[in-house]
């Protein structure tokens, strides 16, 4: 039995939809019920829904063979687990933002309000620039407007919140999607299955070209 660990929400069921055209359905995932694991016993799988930023925490200790987690997860906690496909999809960016005109002179330390601390300290070390890291959980977007920070480092999709609060991307730390991870010691010991699972999901990957 391979256990998947899916994303709850719309990406979730994308990829649920990739399993089910790759061979792997599942119908009693489509039911309208509180139930959160779902099996196929004849095709060997089993699924469950997690909260997003919980997929990597499954997968790395073992209770999902197999998951789907955002890029942004992936860099942000660093688990030890393979990432074995980029799906190219939940697209969207990590930048830095700032009010409309902000301009960063590299003087005074920087205030740096984000969910994403350790993406944020990588980021300005990697360009010796000093900084005051701020960590928040949510509305990430008020912290310059209100004078808290100098910038923002967070999630941009597409960028409407941004210019509805007069602020405007300063630039993009890096691309993010959705990717396949699997856990080390499942992929060790059900490397055929959770091969034939990459295959079949790669055939369905729509590429930009």
């Amino acid at each position: 039995m391979i256990n998947v660990a899916l994303p709850k929400g719309r990406l979730g069921e994308k990829v649920y939809a990739m399993f089910e055209k790759a061979g792997y359905e599942c119908p009693a995932i489509k039911e309208n019920t509180r139930k959160l694991i779902f099996e196929n016993e004849e095709k060997g799988i089993r699924f469950f829904w997690v909260k997003p930023s919980d997929v990597s925490i499954y997968v790395e200790r073992g209770a999902a063979d197999i998951g789907v987690a955002g890029k942004d997860i992936l860099l942000e906690y660093s688990p030890d687990v393979y990432e074995l496909l980029d799906l190219n999809m939940g697209k969207c960016r990590m930048a830095v933002a700032g009010k409309n005109g902000f301009y960063d002179d590299g003087v005074k330390t920087l205030k740096v309000a984000t969910k994403f601390v350790n993406i944020a300290k990588r980021f300005y070390a990697s360009k010796c620039r000093d900084i005051d890291i701020i960590k928040l959980n949510g509305s990430i977007e008020l912290a310059p407007i209100l004078g808290l920070s100098d910038v923002i480092v967070d999630i941009v999709e597409t960028g409407t919140t941004l210019k509805e609060n007069n602020l405007s991307v300063v630039e993009t730390i890096v691309p993010i999607s959705a990717r396949l991870i699997s856990n080390k010691s499942s992929f060790k010991f059900k490397t055929e299955e959770i091969e034939n699972i990459v295959k079949c999901m790669k055939a369905q990957v729509k590429t930009d070209d």
